[in-house]
């Protein structure tokens, strides 16, 4: 397997240091609102690697954690006149609720940065201690940057500065010059507002953002870890800090592989709320989206090249799905015959394989897709020309390929849930079609149509065949297309 390491800029094997144990670390969601499509599409692919790592027998401890202590927690609990937990804990929940939506793989642990505390301080006072860090004149403490020989290394942009250091109190994601950073920052009023105040050897504050990730790295998997995971947009300066503080505070390497995912864009545009084309998941499923066909929109361009998200794009994902729904039915429904001989088993065999390489090589995904399709074609062109039936190995063979790749994109599963039907609506729907058979029986055309209509409009699509009529649920366009 090889990953395109950030620190070294090229895909490198990737081997753990203690196998079959591999230890990964996401960068979480700042919970100040809710997570938009962005987010995710970083998400989905800390949830590829998850699934891909688990299915080649390694033995994961993926954490991903929730940022509930930093300047846009603080502002919007003091806004609101909340405390700072009770803000943050409806976006905590929503994420969970968003993440099981979209099928994500229960993570090992998703710590929250205010539980680590008291680690967050003794952190500090190693770093103060080794004289790689100062308290300033306003109680607040920084990291010196000039004292960590690598800073710069993963970003490129060193540790010196002709123009002289500044520090940069605020927490934002985006900075063109980090340099001295807050590990220890001093109370505030606001911070009070929103009791994010906790005592500490240099008097009352709380901690910076960039050395929340570096502790929780430490406390849950260990001074050294197999992957590190962010959006492009954390390389710098969130990264490049984690790096200095970690390496200078255990004196061992912090990270082995550096992955950062590629920025979202919609409609051809960055996503904005000006613009109009800012996305949560929650406003896609209010009007109507499938969740499986978000995920899979959200997975299919490689994690390191942009991604261009639209509805039409998601039209064309919910078709796709469809008609891999519809294959596997195919498969399963089809006659089978003992002495029939295909070469399906092997076919299926080649297409599981060259799916596999595909996600070994830095998670291509596009590629992984090629094998999927091209498994969907072969089989279909097989059974077209196999009217007498396939070999149940074929059939099974056929089917557990699916099976595999679905482990990892997540979508076959997740679509047929939701398409499933109570007791009740099948018996509901089932009358219904009864209904439209008797009206065509009685040549009264006008009610079978309208009848047909109606369960269309609901997602449910009538196949007429010399056996009578199928039918079976799809997923109902939004309102706004219909």
């Amino acid at each position: 397997m090889k990953l395109y390491d950030s620190l070294r800029r090229k895909a490198c094997r990737f081997e753990p240091i203690d196998p079959p144990r591999v230890t990964v670390y996401g960068c979480g969601p700042t919970v100040y609102d809710f997570a938009h499509i962005g987010n995710f599409r970083t998400f989905l692919v800390y949830d590829l690697l998850h699934r891909r790592l688990r299915q080649r027998g390694l033995d994961v401890q993926f954490v991903v954690n929730f940022t509930d202590v930093d300047d846009k927690t603080i502002e919007g609990a003091a806004a609101a006149g909340r405390l700072l937990d009770d803000h943050t804990a409806p976006f905590v929940d929503a994420f969970h609720k968003d993440a099981g939506t979209l099928g994500f793989l229960p993570f090992s642990d998703h710590p929250r940065a205010t539980d680590f505390i008291p680690a967050m301080v003794a952190f500090v006072e190693r770093l103060v201690a080794s004289g790689n860090a100062y308290l300033a004149a306003d109680g607040s403490v920084y990291y010196d940057v000039s004292s960590f020989g690598g800073y710069g290394r993963l970003s490129g942009k060193g540790g010196d500065d002709t123009a002289g250091r500044s520090r940069i109190d605020a927490d934002e994601y985006e900075k063109g010059d980090a340099r001295d950073f807050a590990l220890w920052k001093a109370r505030q009023p606001r911070d009070e507002l929103a009791g994010a105040v906790w005592d500490s050897p240099w008097g009352p504050g709380r901690p910076g953002w960039h050395l929340e990730c570096s502790v929780m790295v430490g406390e849950l998997l260990g001074d050294t870890i197999d992957i590190h995971l962010g959006g492009e947009d954390l390389l710098f300066p969130h990264h490049e800090n984690e790096i200095a503080q970690s390496e200078v505070a255990t004196g061992q390497p912090f990270v082995r592989f550096w992955l950062h995912v590629k920025h979202l864009k919609v409609d051809d545009r960055k996503m904005s709320k000006s613009l109009g084309n800012f996305h949560t998941l929650r406003e896609l499923l209010d009007e109507g989206y499938d969740p499986a066909a978000i995920r899979w929109v959200l997975l299919s361009a490689h994690y390191r090249a942009e991604l261009n998200f639209t509805k039409e794009g998601l039209d064309e994902a919910t078709a796709a799905i469809q008609r891999l729904l519809d294959f596997r039915q195919r498969v399963t429904d089809f006659a089978a015959a003992a002495d029939t001989e295909t070469g399906l088993a092997a076919r299926a065999g080649e297409q599981l394989g060259a799916f596999g390489e595909a996600l070994d090589s830095d998670l291509n995904v596009p590629r992984a897709l090629a094998a999927l399709w091209g498994l969907v074609r072969d089989v279909n062109a097989a059974l077209d020309r196999a009217p007498g039936g396939i070999g149940p190995d074929d059939r099974t063979s056929i089917l557990s390929a699916l099976s595999a790749m679905d482990d990892v994109l997540g979508v076959l599963d997740l679509a047929a849930e939701a398409r499933e039907v109570g007791a009740e609506e099948e018996d509901r729907i089932r009358k219904l079609v009864e209904a439209r058979e008797r009206a065509r029986g009685e040549r009264d055309f006008a009610t079978a149509d309208r009848l047909r209509d109606q369960l269309a409009a609901e997602g449910v699509v009538l196949e007429d065949t010399p056996a009578g009529t199928r039918w079976k649920r799809v997923h109902a366009a939004p309102a706004s297309a219909r």
